[in-house]
């Protein structure tokens, strides 16, 4: 079974370490000790609450098949005389999308802009991530 100790928890909710521990402190996430006494989180647990935290989906998402949204701030727009490219950080995550200067121009998509990517892929890669090293341990 996958358990989280609460900073690594935090990562992957993009909040920090004091936050998660609040949450656990008030009910709102379920932690146990470890045998050095540290708190941990099932990974079931945290799969649930994640996804019990997620944002609902950005207005006009019931009318698209695409199910990936990710709502976040223009941090680059790069345009030639066709073509655009379009960088949005959305929480931890960049996205970056190339399309044609013409949408950039009718979309008025500039730096400081609020942006929703739509992602449809029929490819979408998924990697187990390595375990973090443990500390003080050498690898090589």
């Amino acid at each position: 079974m996958t358990r989280f100790r609460i900073g690594e928890a935090a990562d992957l909710l993009g909040v920090s370490a004091d936050t998660v521990r609040r949450w656990v402190d008030a009910g709102r996430l379920t932690a146990q000790r470890d045998e050095h006494g540290h708190r941990v989180i099932d990974g079931v647990d945290l799969a649930a609450f994640a996804r019990a935290q997620a944002a609902d989906p950005d207005a006009g998402a019931e009318y698209s098949s695409a199910r990936n949204r990710l709502r976040g701030i223009v941090v680059d727009v790069r345009k030639d005389t066709v073509m655009a490219q379009v960088d949005i950080q959305a929480g931890p995550f960049r996205v970056v999308s190339l399309m044609s200067r013409e949408a950039v121009d009718e979309l008025d998509l500039r730096v400081g802009s609020v942006a929703v990517a739509v992602i449809k892929s029929t490819t979408v890669v998924v990697e187990r991530a390595a375990p973090p090293a443990a500390k003080g341990r050498s690898t090589g």
